[in-house]
């Protein structure tokens, strides 16, 4: 698996994920892009014994882009801050094979993770312990009876992109789990993740990081050098 470092300083880094890559370790015991990345520290800098890397936020195995890892402890201290304040800014691009109901919406609803079955259930209106997910999307262009939206998610649930635009008839293209029919041959979604931005946590710059979609179809129908200003 090859390692695509997009982004690093003294204190973050930030690799374009490819799709079916785990963030980081999990039950599957599966290789994760952690460990590439402290292979690349551990080489680079030629650090002794093990390297400390913190995981800020994951990305669903099946979506791929803008992933970012903390490479000190204050740095992973801060970032997950700015995360529960919902200062990180959001974006991704989303393939679906049905036009939605709006050009531009705001989706609200509410979430409740089924661990079990590693799915969500989603409610129109609150129920229980489900917690309010709010996701905006803008209808950024077609080709070839595919549609490519822009996503921003105001909250941060789990599987929460993929449950709202299958909610609204857009399942993305190959998402199983959520009503698409038909598989890609990689297993991997219509999803990627093609920014995130905030204010560095040391430095207090602003920090703007971008990973280009991956190749091939789907994604090559489209022309993301014009589509990535939305």
């Amino acid at each position: 698996m090859r390692l695509e470092v997009i982004y690093e300083d003294n204190h973050l880094i930030a690799v374009n994920k490819p799709a079916g890559a785990l963030v980081q370790h999990d039950r599957t015991g599966d290789f994760a892009m952690s460990d590439l990345v402290k292979k690349y520290i551990k080489d680079r800098y030629n650090k002794p014994g093990d390297v400390f890397l913190g995981t800020i936020h994951r990305l669903d195995r099946p979506v791929s882009g803008v992933t970012i890892y903390a490479r000190t402890s204050k740095g992973l201290s801060r970032m997950n801050e700015l995360m529960r304040d919902r200062k990180i800014e959001k974006e991704y691009l989303a393939l679906t094979k049905h036009c939605p109901p709006a050009d531009r919406d705001l989706l609200v609803g509410y979430i409740e993770k089924n661990s079990k079955k590693n799915k969500v259930n989603y409610y129109d209106k609150p129920k229980g312990k489900a917690k309010k997910s709010e996701t905006e999307y803008i209808l950024l262009s077609r080709v070839n009876n595919v549609f490519c939206l822009g996503v921003k998610p105001k909250t941060g649930r789990p599987h929460q992109i993929r449950v709202q635009l299958s909610r609204i008839g857009c399942p993305l293209i190959g998402d199983l789990k959520y009503g698409d029919t038909v598989p890609l041959e990689d297993r991997s979604i219509g999803l990627h993740c093609c920014k995130m931005a905030f204010e560095h946590p040391v430095k207090k710059v602003p920090v703007s990081i971008h990973a280009t979609p991956p190749f091939g179809p789907p994604w090559d129908f489209f022309d993301f050098d014009e589509l990535l200003t939305f």
